[in-house]
């Protein structure tokens, strides 16, 4: 796609300086800016690289003063950083706007969808499958029986929704996330065997969730694993059956939830966290990276470590486990003092 600096100010509800005809076709660092790219300057670190980038539009603060010449046509909005993450998403926007049901896929004759579908090649839509407003459905998609799909919803290619789920609006379900696949239910008998546990529940995936890519949701034996409206999770997540995650909880990469645990609202959990079944985490809570949680944490609670403990304690800990060798020398240095004196 091609931009003016006109159609891009349009946009931002900015203002040109320069030339107002130059065109853009691609994203940019400012310090890797080639002709025909568009960049932002927003930290004042980077701003020396404005006066040599190759960029032929820098989107800059109304409040930039140039100390020398600029060869780049500016366009000067109120927030930098802000208006280009605005122009991102016009850009996903236009990019990712296809309508239409591409050949071959099936779609079963239950099924129902709003206006400005659009199903990709190869996907799947079983029986009572109900699908809102501007789905974006990507090729090689399996939409199981009674899935409900809210209004505005994105699933990528190679996503597998697995029966009885529900995703409301505004979501975005990124390429290899698994929904309602069985929880690891299993219960051994007298001859140490495992006899599988039906696992009867769904997904509750609420409005304005995003999914990383290859995060797994494991549906509930009874009742529901419920993902709460405004979480973020990221790739490569395993979340096991009837756990309940807050409002606007963010989770990193690698993280391992195991069953029934609740967690609250509002809390930003680290990469490759385990955290054990049958626990709640309460609200606000803030979790370090590699963190191993195998207790009930309370509201606001800051912790590290595995065990996991206080925030402040872990930090204070580790000045002693780093320093442990010389401690241990020391003590016996001292008992050998001590018994010489004896």
């Amino acid at each position: 796609m091609i931009f003016t600096a006109t159609q891009i100010a349009g946009i931002l509800n900015g203002e040109v300086e320069g030339d107002e005809t130059v065109e853009v076709s691609k994203l940019a660092k400012i310090e890797e800016g080639t002709q025909g790219s568009l960049t932002f300057l927003s930290n004042p670190k980077y701003t020396p690289y404005i006066y040599s980038t190759d960029a032929s539009i820098t989107i800059v603060d109304k409040t930039f003063e140039a100390e020398s010449n600029i060869k780049t046509t500016l366009i000067r909005v109120e927030d930098a950083y802000k208006a280009f993450s605005q122009l991102l998403d016009y850009y996903n926007m236009v990019k990712l706007n296809k309508t239409g049901v591409e050949q071959p896929s099936f779609i079963s004759e239950t099924a129902k969808y709003g206006e400005n579908l659009y199903l990709g090649a190869f996907s799947y839509l079983g029986d009572n499958v109900n699908i809102g407003k501007n789905a974006k459905i990507y090729p090689n998609v399996y939409i199981g029986d009674n899935v409900t799909l809210g209004d505005n919803v994105v699933v990528f290619a190679g996503a597998k929704i697995y029966s009885e789920s529900i995703i409301g609006d505004n979501c975005v379900i990124h390429s290899g996330v698994i929904v309602g696949a069985d929880g690891f239910g299993f219960t051994p008998n007298e001859k140490g065997e495992y006899s599988k546990v039906p696992q009867t529940g769904n997904v509750i995936i609420e409005s304005n969730v995003d999914v990383g890519a290859g995060t797994t949701i494991d549906r509930a034996t009874l009742g529901s694993t419920i993902i709460r409206r405004g979480v973020k999770l990221d790739n490569q997540i395993q979340i096991a059956h009837n756990v309940e995650i807050g409002e606007h909880t963010a989770i990193a990469a690698q993280t391992g939830i195991a069953g029934s645990t609740k967690i609250g609202k509002h809390c930003l959990i680290g990469g490759q966290v385990g955290i054990a079944g049958h626990l709640t985490i309460g609200n606000g809570v803030r979790i370090q990276a590699q963190s191993g949680i195998g207790r009930n944490i309370k509201d606001g609670e800051a912790i590290q470590g595995s065990p996991a403990l206080g925030y402040s304690d872990y930090n204070k800990s580790y000045v002693h486990f780093k320093n442990l060798p010389k401690i241990v020398d020391r003590v016996y240095k001292l008992e050998k003092k001590i018994d010489d004196n004896d």
